[in-house]
Parts: C-alpha cells; sequence; structure tokens
C-alpha cells in the first residue's frame, strides 16, 4: 500500500486592493471572486485616499487576508486575470487610474527578490494605503524583512494617529 502523500500546508498571503474608477463596484466585484475562488477570507474597512505618484481621482483601498496552496506564481498569475476581467488596462504609465490592482503583498514569510531589487514583501507597504488596512486585520504578522509586527510598522509610520475616510463595501 502506497503511504498517502504529505498534505500541502497553506500559506498565509495579505493582499493589497484599490481602485479609483467605479472603485465600489469593483472592490465589491474582486472581494466576491476572491471569497469564491479561496473559501474564508478576512477583509479590512475600505479608506479614501488621495492618489499618489499621479494626479488622479481618490482611490479605495483595502487588504486581504486568505490562506492558499497555490504556488505564488500561480496565485500573481490568477489576480492578474482578475484585474483583466475588471478592464484593468497595463499599457499606459504605471501610475494611473485603475479599475482594480490586486498586489501580493506578503506570501508567508517568503522574501523575493528580482534584479537585486525586493519584489516581497511589497515595496509599496511604505505607503499607508497599503500598511493601515494591512495592519487593522493582521496586526500581530511579521514582516520578515524588520522582523517587526505590522501593527508596530503601522504606529511608526508618520501617518498613524490620522483619520482616514472609512467607505462602506
Amino acid at each position: 500500500m502506497d503511504p498517502k502523500p504529505a498534505a500541502v500546508a497553506a500559506i498565509p498571503v495579505l493582499l493589497s486592493l484599490g481602485s479609483n474608477l467605479e472603485p465600489e463596484r469593483h472592490l465589491r466585484a474582486a472581494l466576491d471572486e476572491l471569497r469564491a475562488r479561496f473559501g474564508d477570507i478576512v477583509v479590512s474597512p475600505a479608506y479614501r485616499t488621495a492618489a499618489v505618484g499621479f494626479d488622479g481621482a481618490p482611490f479605495l483601498n483595502n487588504a486581504v487576508s486568505l490562506h492558499t496552496t497555490l504556488p505564488l506564481d500561480a496565485l500573481e498569475d490568477w489576480l492578474h486575470a482578475l484585474e483583466d476581467r475588471h478592464g484593468r488596462v497595463r499599457t499606459g504609465p504605471r501610475l494611473a487610474d485603475r479599475t482594480l490592482d490586486v498586489d501580493v503583498v506578503f506570501y508567508g514569510d517568503q522574501v523575493v527578490r528580482e534584479d537585486g531589487q525586493v519584489r516581497i514583501p511589497r515595496p509599496e507597504l511604505k505607503h499607508a494605503f497599503v500598511l493601515k488596512p494591512l495592519a487593522d486585520i493582521a496586526p500581530d504578522f511579521i514582516d520578515p524583512l524588520s522582523g517587526r509586527t505590522l501593527a508596530g510598522i503601522w504606529q511608526a509610520h508618520p501617518q498613524h494617529g490620522e483619520d482616514f475616510e472609512v467607505v462602506p463595501l
């Protein structure tokens, strides 16, 4: 009798979501698709924040925590297809209006580098619009680069303590 193959452990993943083109509609639909694909997810409040790096409409940003057995590249492919289903345009400037942007900020405790640069954890973690929603839902998650919890990183952020407009989804 062959032994059973070892079960693959689910990896905790933290995602950052954003939209500034019909944001409520696109974020709600993305959350529905994430729930349908990954089951139980934890969702942060959505916050309205100014566009960063370009002159555009305000964004709604939130975060999602989920567990998956998908390898990182397969997960990112699935998320890119999700963005594409919501009309994501990839031909313009990198910093531009978006129907939907979904980024893997953390994939377990992995650190992924490309061309000498850290790609995961996402460098955008430095922005309040990424960090605050993540700290809301995963305050005890430890950033593998700094060894600090997301709550601790957020408490040290220059925008900690500012009021952020919460938008119901």
